[in-house]
C-alpha cells in the first residue's frame, strides 16, 4: 500500500512538474523573443535559424537517451513538411514582432477556422453545426482587437495572414504525414528540424544579412547573445514538454491548460511591454477565449461519443 501510494506521488510530481515547464516555456518563448526583436534587432529569420538547430539537438539529445525510437523515413518524403515548418515559424515570428502581443495571440487563435475550412474544402472532412458555430465568436474577437489595436500596421496583419495560412496547412499535413508514415509528433519532427535547419542556412543569406552590423554573426552584446541561446533552449522545451503533457494526461487538461496560458500571455504583454488595452479590445479577447472554450468543449464532447460507440460495438 504505501508502495503504491509513492509511485502514485511520483507519478503526480512528474506530471505537474511537465506542466510547470510548458507554462514557462510557452509563456516565455513569445515574451523572450518580443523582447529580443524590441530590445536587440536580431534578426527574425536568423532567430527561426538558431530554434531549429537548437531543437534538432534536443532531439538528437533525446533519442541518444533512450526517450523516443527514431524511424527511417526518405528525406524526400518529408521536404513539403520541412518547408512549411520554416514557414509558419517564420511568419509567427514576423506577426509577433510587428504586432503587439494581443494581436500576435488572437491572430493565433485563427488556425482553429482555417483549418476547419482545408479539411471541409480540400479533404473533404465533415463538421458538426455546434462546431461550426464556435468560429463566430472566435472571428468576431479577432476582428475586434484587430480593429481597435492603436498599434494597428498593414505589415503585421499581413504576417499575421500569413502565419495562420501556414501554420494551419502545416498542422494539417502533419495529421496527414502522421497516418501516412505510421510515424508520431516527435519522430516526424526529429527528421523536420534538422531538415528545416539547413533551408534555412541556404535561405538567411539573400533576406538577412550573416555578418556585420545587424548579421547573425555580427557584433552582438553579450545580453544578446545570451536571450538568444536562452530562446532556443526554450523553443526546444516547448516542443518536448508539450509530447510529455499529452501522453501523461487527458485532452482536456491539455485544452484548459492551453487556455490559461493564452491569457497569462495576454497579461505579461500589457505588463511587460505596456501594450495599450482598449475596451472593445477587452471585449475581443474575452469573445475570441469563449468561442475556444464553447470550440473545446464540443469537440471534446463529440470524440468521446465516438470512443463511446466504439466501445459498444460487438
Amino acid at each position: 500500500m504505501a508502495a503504491s501510494e509513492a509511485l502514485k506521488l511520483r507519478g503526480n510530481g512528474r506530471l505537474v512538474l511537465g506542466l510547470l515547464v510548458n507554462l514557462a516555456s510557452s509563456i516565455c518563448i513569445v515574451l523572450a523573443n518580443k523582447w529580443i526583436y524590441v530590445q536587440y534587432g536580431f534578426p527574425n529569420m536568423s532567430l527561426t535559424l538558431v530554434h531549429f538547430v537548437m531543437t534538432a539537438l534536443g532531439l538528437w539529445l533525446c533519442q541518444a537517451l533512450g526517450l523516443f525510437c527514431p524511424k527511417s523515413l526518405r528525406p524526400s518524403r518529408l521536404l513539403l513538411l520541412a518547408l512549411s515548418f520554416c514557414g509558419f515559424v517564420v511568419f509567427t515570428n514576423l506577426s509577433l514582432q510587428n504586432n503587439t502581443i494581443g494581436t500576435y495571440q488572437l491572430a493565433k487563435a485563427m488556425t482553429t477556422p482555417a483549418i476547419i475550412g482545408i479539411q471541409t474544402f480540400y479533404y473533404k472532412k465533415t463538421f458538426s453545426t455546434k462546431i461550426k458555430l464556435t468560429l463566430i465568436p472566435i472571428t468576431l474577437g479577432v476582428i475586434l482587437n484587430s480593429y481597435f489595436d492603436v498599434q494597428f500596421n498593414f505589415l503585421g496583419i499581413l504576417f499575421a495572414t500569413l502565419g495562420i495560412l501556414v501554420t494551419s496547412l502545416y498542422q494539417v499535413w502533419v495529421g496527414v504525414k502522421q497516418h501516412e508514415l505510421q510515424v508520431n509528433s516527435m519522430q516526424l519532427l526529429y527528421y523536420q528540424a534538422p531538415m528545416s535547419s539547413a533551408i534555412l542556412m541556404f535561405v538567411v543569406p539573400f533576406f538577412e544579412p550573416v555578418t556585420g552590423d545587424g548579421g547573425m554573426f555580427g557584433n552582438w552584446s553579450s545580453a544578446a547573445l545570451v536571450m538568444v541561446v536562452f530562446s532556443g533552449i526554450i523553443a526546444f522545451l516547448v516542443n518536448l514538454s508539450i509530447y510529455w503533457i499529452i501522453g501523461n494526461t487527458s485532452p482536456v487538461t491539455y485544452n484548459m491548460f492551453g487556455h490559461f496560458k493564452f491569457c497569462i500571455t495576454l497579461l505579461g504583454g500589457y505588463v511587460l511591454f505596456k501594450d495599450p488595452l482598449s475596451m472593445n479590445q477587452g471585449l475581443g479577447i474575452l469573445c475570441t477565449l469563449c468561442g475556444i472554450l464553447f470550440y473545446t468543449h464540443f469537440k471534446l464532447g463529440e470524440q468521446e461519443e465516438e470512443k463511446s460507440k466504439l466501445t459498444q460495438r460487438p
